[in-house]
């Protein structure tokens, strides 16, 4: 059988439409629409369960795509293994990637790593999510922020600072916050893909203050927070590389400068029960030795 059929059903799972397989195929929805109909009636079996606005596999479909998933996964494994023997960087690599840090720091780094490694296809997805490598099909996922303990291999490539900032019409009308109490009294622009259960960060003379806001606003979208605060909307805790143009330019202003904020990690995480493929391990690489942090030194390997 065909592998592209065997792919083109892997991502409609895994992209849960036909339109998102079709975009990771390059083909077209009929075409896909075409694979799943011989693919079914060639197995004899209903591997999709359709309706008008969603797509589900069936437990025989389910079971199909773990199944033959292993079966192209490994596949590929082969022919990195061939490759990276010869010397030869060349395959599909998919990474997922968050949306703000990627558009502001990450792509031009992504559009070098192309041009020395042309015979790399590279799908990059991106999500503000803490993405999972394993459950996602990824070969590899860049994550800033905390990782949690798990069986995936990670590689530190950074840190990036936080900031508490609000804009200079939300400080007029509503007063400077001078320490982590004041806030209690504040609108809190609330970035939810965080684990800091509602509460924020704050180091003072060798203490820590985990801070408790009530959020006027929350959003999974760091671009969001920014918007909001540079509107008026509240004071948001925010990560450096999204607003220092903003504070440069006076849009912003930084708040309490007394106290300390975390940093935060920039990582690459993949799954540790796979063999690294070459591509994987160029990219991996071309990372470490990229200043993804503006200066800021990576941690151990």
């Amino acid at each position: 059988m065909d592998t592209a059929v065997l792919r083109t059903y892997v991502h409609i799972i895994e992209e849960g439409s036909f339109a998102g397989a079709a975009r990771r195929m390059g083909i077209s929805r009929s075409l896909v629409s075409k694979y799943v109909s011989d693919l079914e009636a060639r197995l004899g079996a209903q591997l999709l369960t359709r309706s008008t606005r969603s797509l589900r596999p069936t437990e025989l479909g389910q079971s199909y795509y773990d199944q033959v998933r292993d079966i192209l996964r490994n596949l590929d494994e082969a022919d990195d293994s061939v490759r990276q023997g010869a010397g030869l960087v060349a395959g599909r690599l998919r990474i997922g990637a968050p949306i703000s840090f990627t558009l502001r720091v990450l792509h031009p780094h992504v559009m070098r790593f192309m041009e020395e490694n042309p015979d790399v296809r590279l799908d990059l997805s991106l999500d503000d999510g803490c993405i999972d490598p394993v459950a996602g099909g990824f070969d590899a996922t860049i994550r800033v922020g905390m990782l949690e303990d798990s069986t995936l291999r990670a590689k530190q490539l950074g840190m990036v600072d936080t900031v508490l900032v609000a804009s200079p019409e939300y400080l007029a009308q509503h007063g400077t916050p001078t320490e982590p109490a004041d806030l209690a009294n504040h609108r809190c622009l609330y970035y939810t893909n965080t684990r800091s259960a509602g509460t924020w960060p704050f180091r003072h003379q060798g203490e820590t203050i985990h801070q408790k806001v009530t959020p006027a606003f929350s959003t999974n979208n760091g671009d969001m927070i920014r918007t909001a605060a540079l509107e008026g909307q509240g004071v948001a805790l925010t990560v450096g590389f999204q607003v220092d143009e903003d504070l440069e330019a006076g849009r912003l202003v930084r708040l309490m400068p007394g106290y300390g904020l975390p940093e935060l990690p920039i990582s690459v995480i993949w799954p540790s029960s796979r063999n690294m493929s070459a591509a994987l391990r160029a990219f991996v690489d071309f990372l470490s030795k990229s200043d993804l942090a503006g200066g800021k030194e990576a941690g151990p390997a």
